[in-house]
């Protein structure tokens, strides 16, 4: 959903965008594209072509060795530190590594970001419950992510990225740890926060999801990125 102060433009641009790790070689080169508010694109590619890299820079979480990025009308390389935050509160995100904070339960993981953003606590309890039901953990609210399999901390770390509608949300593999019937559901809650206005990115080896659910795709191989059509599924197309 566009603020009313973003200029109008991509929400998120990259011009020639590199990125290395100290003195090793590039991990991204001359990476150029837009994301245009309310787009959904798959992001696909072989493992090590750096996908988890460049959502990191889309995240604000690592910046651009050279180039030029653009997010929410911000440019990125000439951001003061304190103006990122409030950026990155505006951006959902699902890593690999889930980031759940294991002293709290799994309700009070999903409401965070709600409660961050001072909404009131019965509306905020109302919308976690229900999503909690969405992606199958209504029997678990209690439970604290220790004691949580690979499957449902994920679930867990979907259901408090969408939580409060982010302007965009990235995921990284999001249906790596559930199954099949449970990926589609999954891809069905972020079409659905899509259609409210959220740029969605999701970072995907799932040929299967990608043909099945027709957008967009980014393909990243060798630190290049390639903007290609909708996967057609097999049979179709010929």
């Amino acid at each position: 959903m566009r603020r009313d102060s973003d200029p109008l433009g991509p929400l998120l641009r990259f011009e020639n965008v590199g990125l290395r790790y100290g003195l090793g070689p590039e991990v991204l080169q001359d990476v150029t594209f837009d994301l245009e508010p309310g787009g959904f694109r798959f992001l696909m590619g072989p493992s090590g072509a750096g996908k988890t890299s460049l959502m990191r820079l889309m995240y604000l979480g690592q910046r651009p060795s050279r180039g030029y990025m653009r997010l929410f009308g911000r440019d990125v390389n000439t951001l003061p530190r304190r103006d990122r935050p409030p950026l990155r509160r505006r951006i959902g995100v699902v890593f690999q590594d889930y980031a759940l904070l294991d002293h709290m339960t799994v309700f009070d993981n999903v409401a965070l970001p709600l409660r961050v953003a001072k909404a009131p606590e019965s509306e905020a309890r109302r919308h976690v419950t229900e999503l909690l039901a969405w992606v199958g953990l209504a029997d678990h609210m209690q439970a604290r992510p220790p004691t949580l399999s690979g499957g449902q901390k994920q679930r867990c770390a979907i259901a408090r990225a969408v939580i409060g509608r982010p302007d965009l949300l990235l995921a990284d593999e999001p249906t790596g740890n559930v199954d099949e019937r449970m990926a589609v559901r999954l891809l069905r809650l972020f079409e659905e926060l899509n259609k409210l206005g959220t740029t969605v990115v999701i970072a995907t080896h799932s040929d299967f999801l990608a043909a099945r659910h027709q957008h967009p795709r980014l393909l990243l191989d060798a630190g290049r990125v390639a903007e290609l059509p909708p996967l057609v599924p097999a049979g179709e197309g010929a």
